[in-house]
């Protein structure tokens, strides 16, 4: 089980706290940002396939920043898959 805090660049959330076991996404939870809206990606990847999380939200951007919170989820998801 890989357990990390990654520290998101070029978006409003100041941290993302994942857990990631067997391949499995375990939890998410976002420190800042649009409040409502991660809470809502944290719920749907939860119980999923760190590949198909990354897959989905890979190159999400979010107005016209180059990346996004999700993108950055992307970014935490592979640190902590290549951790375990």
């Amino acid at each position: 089980m890989a357990a990390i805090t990654y520290r998101p660049r070029g978006v409003c959330s100041r941290s993302i706290d994942v857990d990631v076991q067997d391949g499995i996404v375990k939890s998410v939870s976002f420190v800042g940002g649009c409040d409502g809206n991660l809470k809502a990606i944290s719920k749907l990847v939860k119980g999923q396939p760190v590949e198909t999380v990354c897959d989905l939200l890979r190159g999400n951007t979010c107005g016209p920043r180059s990346t996004s919170c999700a993108d950055q989820l992307v970014c935490a998801l592979e640190q902590a898959a290549a951790q375990e």
